[in-house]
């Protein structure tokens, strides 16, 4: 596992967004726009049982995202990672978390009746930092 440097955490914890991409069944990519939050070096996704994102994330668990400051667009972090864990405990709390950092409410509005929050842990293996000058390593990375 790679740690997530604090210029990461710094970024996952200002009011950004990540970019998250997971695998279909047929191998193309699935990516969508998302609430984003760490607990020290893993990375905590909430969504619902049962959305695509959810059924991708057990079926494979090969996962990426970017964390972009949407006041500076160059101010993004690039993970790609793998799921460590998807569960149930803790992911109304932290859905809860999530709604007052975005939307200033101290609880989430949009639950729905039999709707079940869950959250997807991910463990980093590779991240790129903001403002890190990657054309060494992409250079390596093509051989």
């Amino acid at each position: 596992m790679a740690p997530l440097q604090d210029s990461v955490k710094k970024l996952i914890e200002a009011k950004t967004f990540a970019n998250v991409a997971t695998l279909m069944k047929d191998g193309s990519p699935h990516v969508t726009q998302t609430w984003v939050d760490h607990d020290g070096d893993v990375i905590l996704i909430n969504t619902f049982e049962g959305s695509q994102k959810h059924k991708n994330a057990v079926r494979d668990p090969r996962i990426a995202l970017d964390v972009c400051d949407p006041t500076s667009p160059y101010n993004m972090a690039s993970i790609r990672g793998r799921v460590k864990e998807i569960t149930r405990d803790g992911a109304d709390e932290q859905i809860d978390r999530m709604a007052k950092k975005y939307l200033g409410q101290d609880k989430y509005q949009m639950r729905q009746p039999g709707m079940i929050r869950v959250l997807i842990k991910i463990e980093a293996m590779h991240v790129v930092p903001p403002f890190t000058d990657t054309r060494r390593s992409n250079a390596r990375d093509s051989q």
